[in-house]
């Protein structure tokens, strides 16, 4: 319980970090210019940091759930698995719903899901490497 707590911790600080790293670079900031005019002013930082903290214990939660049920014999490759299953519908979906309801340009939406794939990913292995279920 104690190591499921503190990778959740851990996992949620890495997606505060991961969200400024790819949100706010120069290459993110000209493609998501296309959001500007609907864009917030300012970020409340410390409200960020509490939701991700909270992904990251759902995020753990949920591959611990579905450990036994994920591909792979090794942690890592479960790890994986987990990643490109929660990269699909967190990622992948939102990609597919921008391209079909908004005026978004290609390059916008493959940064995006680029982005969002080494996100999962990261999370994933440590997930992988670190989580072991109880039972």
């Amino acid at each position: 319980m104690i190591g499921y707590i503190i990778i959740s911790i851990v996992s949620g600080i890495l997606f505060g970090v991961m969200d400024g790293l790819f949100n706010v670079n120069p290459l993110a900031k000209r493609l998501y210019e296309v959001y500007k005019p609907i864009a917030k002013k300012s970020i409340n930082v410390p409200a960020g940091i509490v939701i991700d903290i909270f992904y990251g214990f759902v995020m753990a939660g949920i591959f611990l759930i579905l450990y036994s049920s994920l591909p792979g014999e090794l942690g890592l490759l479960k790890g994986i698995s987990f990643a490109l299953l929660a990269w699909f519908f967190r990622v992948v979906m939102y990609a597919a719903s921008q391209l079909m309801m908004f005026d978004i340009p290609i390059g916008t939406l493959l940064y995006t899901l680029i982005s969002g794939l080494c996100e999962m990913l990261l999370l994933g292995i440590l997930y992988g490497l670190t989580l072991i279920p109880w039972i």
